[in-house]
């Protein structure tokens, strides 16, 4: 996600709360939140993959996910 669209973001955001939105700038922030999440949802995911868990025995390995 780009900076220039996370500002999008905020910037929508805050005239929802100042004067409201057309029905076409309601869709362009439902987008961008939605690409927003999924954006987050990646970064998280790929942090958690690269964590390595150290046992007391010294043995290594890394989380697995849950079903």
């Amino acid at each position: 996600m780009t900076e220039e669209k996370i500002k999008r973001i905020n910037a929508l955001a805050k005239k929802s709360k100042a004067e409201g939105l057309t029905d076409e700038e309601a869709k362009e922030q439902k987008a961008l939140r939605q690409e927003y999440i999924e954006a987050y949802k990646r970064s998280l995911e790929n942090q958690l993959n690269a964590i390595v868990v150290e046992e007391k025995d010294g043995s290594r390995h890394k989380l697995k996910k849950k079903s």
